[in-house]
């Protein structure tokens, strides 16, 4: 096989469980189902469809004769009828009924619709569990002061667990889009060639009160609530829109949160998981490069640009039918799952492993707090005496004289030292320094924390308590 492209999605990326959720084994064991729910259906309603038919056809519901079905299809060049001819091979009598007034979009669209439902909610475990390490991660340092960052320049302190909780409400709102959009999802049920249900018209001799209970039944042994109460010959290509942007959403909250990760690495301060025999550049052996971050943000970048797909199809299809979508269906709605399932297990084993840093974190800190805290100073000298208004435009020329010193000249914060010196403050360097105690500085972020874990994050932890507890392999 390597004398072929392969998919770097499933060579290296995707588990093995959304890989089998989108192989052939899962799409033509899915439509031999539904040809057995069609039947049993049919049978159900008064047609001449016998126990003994419907009983081969579930003998042979898993043991899908391949070679069969691709000889089939290099003569008529239709996958659908291949796979009715082979199921047939194998159910001689059956094969008169498999398939019976339905058309190719029958088995098509209501296994797409089936294999989004599966492939959803095993993003959903793993969503879940991303949020479980993270609200983890965010309660164990909801009191470590560090720098915030506004335009990533120094800004009033927040802690490493407040930032944390930035990204897992990102992940928050993905989950609550997710539930919402998979509970919306329908089957296309047996509409016909244009949607008419013309077929069941003639199948059965007119009785529109029979012919209603047609997709009801087939949904219900599919394990589906409702199908799609209109349709052209296929399910509205809108809903595969509703499903990537799902895909796209979780894309861009791993991205936003990798970005940061990779920015606090930099830093020293945050370090993503790195094993002892990991290599982190061909050339310069002491670096320790956040490869898995950087991996999360190029395949986000994939899945936010391949949810374009979907919608442009959704955009261009006429009227009941036209076929400008399949080619690009079995690559956009395949791969998006693949790459957002390898982004989610990255997202997962990043955060489970992540490191922390204090002393770096502190240095950082205490070389900026000087002048975060030249308001509470300003306060203490006011309170020993001062003038607030003389005493703020010292400060200020102050701090330009302490930012030319660690700017220009490369030396350590010395504002202290100069409002020390000045006796407009009457305040000691020892006054001073008691006011350098960093968790002074970050305001209600512990607090907040706390609150956001106990009222939102951990009653969805709760409620899906039975899905947690997941490890995520990564390949390379």
């Amino acid at each position: 096989m390597n004398d072929r492209y392969q998919s770097p999605l499933s060579e290296r990326y995707a588990s093995k469980e959304m890989q089998y959720i989108f192989s052939p084994d899962m799409k033509f064991r899915t439509w031999r189902k539904l040809w057995i729910a069609l039947a049993e259906t049919e049978k159900e309603l008064g047609l001449n469809i016998t126990q003994e038919q419907i009983d081969e056809l579930k003998a042979h519901a898993e043991d899908i004769n391949y070679d069969v079905a691709k000889e089939r299809e290099k003569i008529v060049r239709h996958d659908v009828m291949s796979h009715v001819y082979a199921y047939g091979v194998q159910c001689p009598k059956a094969k008169g009924i498999i398939h019976l007034g339905a058309t190719s979009c029958y088995v098509g669209d209501n296994t797409d619709i089936i294999v989004m439902s599966e492939a959803l909610k095993l993003v959903r475990k793993k969503l879940v569990n991303v949020i479980a390490e993270l609200a983890k991660f965010a309660d164990t340092y909801k009191n470590q002061p560090t720098l915030a960052f506004t335009h990533f320049q120094p800004a009033q302190p927040t802690t490493v667990g407040k930032r944390a909780t930035l990204w897992l409400q990102e992940f928050m709102m993905d989950l609550e889009d997710l539930t919402y959009v998979q509970g919306t999802l329908k089957l296309l049920g047996s509409k016909g060639t244009t949607g008419t249900q013309a077929s069941f018209l003639e199948l059965f001799e007119g009785d529109q009160e029979t012919i209603d209970k047609i997709d009801p039944m087939i949904a219900k042994k599919m394990g589906f609530e409702a199908c799609y109460p209109v349709s052209g010959q296929t399910y509205s290509r809108k809903v595969d829109t509703r499903v990537l942007n799902i895909l796209a959403g979780i894309a861009a909250s791993a991205h936003k949160m990798s970005n940061d990760i990779r920015l606090l690495q930099h830093l020293k301060e945050v370090e993503e998981p790195f094993e002892k025999t990991q290599i982190g550049s061909s050339a310069m052996a002491y670096k320790r490069n956040p490869m898995r971050s950087e991996r999360i943000a190029s395949l986000s970048r994939y899945v936010l640009c391949d949810a374009l797909n979907p919608a442009i199809t959704s955009a261009t299809q006429w009227f009941e039918r036209t076929l400008d979508d399949s080619a690009n269906k079995r690559l956009s709605i395949p791969e998006g799952f693949l790459a957002i399932d390898g982004i989610l297990d990255l997202c997962l084993n990043v955060v489970d492993g992540l490191v922390v840093y204090p002393k770096v974190i502190e240095k950082h800190m205490m070389a900026e707090l000087p002048f975060m805290a030249t308001e509470n100073i300003m306060m203490d000298a006011v309170k020993a005496g001062g003038d607030r208004q003389e005493l703020h435009e010292r400060i200020r020329e102050l701090s330009m004289e302490a930012g030319k010193t660690v700017k220009v000249e490369g030396k350590d914060n010395n504002l202290l030292e100069l409002i020390a010196a000045d006796p407009a403050f009457n305040l000691s360097l020892e006054d001073l320094q008691k006011s350098m105690d960093p968790s002074r500085y970050v305001g209600r972020a512990p607090r907040q924390v706390e609150v956001f874990l106990r009222d939102v994050v951990n009653p969805v932890l709760e409620s899906n308590k039975e899905v947690l507890g997941m490890k995520a392999e990564i390949n390379v």
